[in-house]
């Protein structure tokens, strides 16, 4: 293992649960390859556009759209954060839930990353991921419980992972989670109520 992708999608950045967790994760994979090198992304310190008309219309093999601010299409970067995600040996994604779900920031890198004809094929049997397979671990944190007998919430994220992760040929996926980490300001939540 040469290159471990770091994907972090928690607004409160390294105060995260889910951050922390997946800091965990690389410990234990650079004590198994100390020579690996590491590549950061920070989804909210750097966030993404979303996917606009000139993505749309490259998948249809049309011209036109408006460059980000920071001079890229959303296109172009697609393309990069596609380039990053193959040079990977292997991916750590830190991510809390929001409103049962991945963060906003995460799904406008999943829009970016899952790409037909590049990412994927369309085929008659189904979506075909093009990308090599390699281990995928994702680090989970919640306010509530998500799993086992006090889960009082669904949970879409876990589920919409495990379906799109593989839509693109990565199935080896580990996920580690921290639950009920706002358990102990609910009742001042309810106070206020």
């Amino acid at each position: 293992m040469t290159n471990i992708l770091h994907i972090s999608a928690s607004s409160r950045a390294e105060d995260s649960a889910s951050y922390r967790l997946s800091l965990q994760v690389i410990a234990q994979l650079r004590k198994a390859h100390p020579d690996a090198q590491l590549v950061s992304r920070d989804l909210w310190a750097e966030p993404l556009p979303h996917v606009d008309f000139q993505y749309s219309n490259a998948l249809s093999r049309q011209q036109g759209g408006a460059p980000h601010a920071r001079g890229l299409s959303s296109l172009e970067w697609s393309d990069l954060l596609i380039e990053e995600l193959r040079a990977a040996d292997a991916v750590v994604i830190a991510t809390p839930m929001h409103n049962f779900t991945v963060p906003s920031v995460l799904k406008a890198w999943l829009d970016h990353v899952v790409r037909i004809g590049v990412t994927f094929n369309a085929t008659p049997e189904g979506k075909i991921g093009t990308l090599a397979d390699r281990p995928v671990y994702i680090a989970v944190s919640s306010g509530g419980w998500r799993t086992g007998e006090r889960a009082r919430q669904p949970d879409f994220l876990e589920p919409y992972l495990r379906a799109i992760l593989p839509t693109i040929g990565l199935k080896d996926l580990h996920f580690t989670s921290l639950e009920g980490t706002a358990i102990s300001v609910a009742p001042d939540y309810a106070k206020r109520g």
